[in-house]
């Protein structure tokens, strides 16, 4: 089955008591037995839920895997996976990552004794020098947010094989469309779901996929004990626009190519973070593990001025400044003091995050309306 049927039909059965198309909302909380532990597959709905299974089997074949598990959010997925590990245990991440997760790692789980360190990933032996007895977990994160720079997944999966650690590749950006990360050889895939499979800016979910039965029943296992599930009208909501998944991403693809350009040439802008660039330094492994080069761009102002950035994010009219990504509409954010605001400036600065980059989420409204926008709005400095 090819992507875009599986976005229609994969895990995906007409209702068998009524025949309805769409996968019904089952909100309910609980479910009648017929005598204890004499139930039809389902008991209580923070374990299952049929509408919540409905989608797990359809993310899990947009992955080519075998098993998904969903969440309340984007950061309860990655929550399961560091309960994996144990106090000592290392993670080596990118060091260009969303604010969220760096967040996570570093005021939430170190504190409880995990080790996070934070590498260039676009270098494969940069990461191998780091290594040691205690790393069980790489975190990747490919196109990275929001300096857009690309880690050969491949490479980095091989590396983890070598040394028996676990790989976690955050596929956000990317989205099942244009890249999965099983196939490159990677144990499990997070999707802030929230984001290009939801599509819609209407749902906040997470989800992981993996392909290993024993690590499934893990991640299971922690998605029922802790219990940062989403609710059947979240899961509805995912279910809808997983529907329009590939048409939304490669519009949104094909705009943003030319926005980039536009931005390229444009005489107040220093530089354009872009992986479609021939001159962009990982535009021959996006090319290789993506299907496209994605819907996200950031770019840098010559005048290297917070209070600039400021006003052409507050001078758009049809890029909405604020958070998240990945929706139809475009969005423009400032990462420093938005997204990433969480993360010290000085980290910030060393992967060039500086005050003045602006971030934009392409969506798949008229091209040309969305260049006059940015155009009237760079007027402004």
């Amino acid at each position: 089955m090819k992507f875009a049927t599986k976005t229609i039909h994969a895990g995906i059965e007409p209702d068998p008591s009524t025949g309805a198309i769409m996968t019904p909302i089952f909100q309910t909380s609980t479910y009648a037995q017929e005598g204890s532990g004499n139930h039809k597959g389902f008991e209580y709905a923070r374990t299952q839920n049929p509408t919540r299974s409905a989608l797990e089997k359809n993310l899990a074949a947009l992955e080519n895997g075998t098993d998904a598990i969903c969440f309340g959010s984007g950061l309860a997925a990655m929550d399961a996976v560091m309960k994996l590990l144990k106090p000592n245990d290392e993670i080596i991440s990118t060091n260009d990552l969303y604010g969220g997760s760096y967040r996570q790692m570093v005021r939430v789980y170190e504190p409880f004794g995990l080790k996070p360190k934070f590498v260039d990933m676009s270098d494969p032996k940069s990461v191998e020098k780091i290594i040691t007895k205690n790393t069980k977990l790489l975190w990747i994160e490919t196109p990275t947010n929001p300096m857009l720079n690309i880690v050969d997944i491949e490479k980095i999966c091989k590396i983890a094989k070598k040394h028996n650690i676990l790989t976690c590749v955050d596929n956000t950006f990317a989205s099942p469309y244009l890249q999965n990360p099983l196939d490159l050889g990677a144990d499990i895939v997070l999707h802030s779901a929230t984001k290009y499979i939801g599509g819609h800016s209407d749902v906040v979910h997470g989800c992981l996929i993996v392909k290993d039965a024993e690590l499934a029943a893990k991640l299971h296992f922690i998605q029922n004990a802790c219990g940062a599930v989403p609710g059947p009208m979240d899961c509805f909501l995912i279910l809808r626009g997983i529907k329009t998944l590939h048409i939304r991403v490669q519009r949104a693809c094909e705009n943003a190519a030319i926005v980039a350009k536009f931005l390229k040439k444009h005489p107040k802008v220093s530089s354009v973070n872009y992986p479609g660039f021939k001159s962009h330094p990982g535009h021959k492994i996006a090319k290789a593990q993506m299907r496209d080069f994605g819907a996200m761009v950031s770019f840098d102002l010559k005048s290297d001025s917070f209070e600039n950035a400021q006003k052409v994010l507050s001078n758009t009219h049809l890029f909405t400044c604020a958070e998240s990504l990945g929706g139809v509409e475009s969005l423009i954010g400032h990462p420093a003091s938005m997204t990433h605001a969480s993360i010290p400036k000085e980290e910030r600065m060393k992967v060039g995050l500086t005050d003045s980059l602006i971030r934009l989420s392409i969506g798949i409204e008229d091209v040309d309306d969305l260049i006059e926008d940015l155009e009237k709005a760079l007027e402004q400095i």
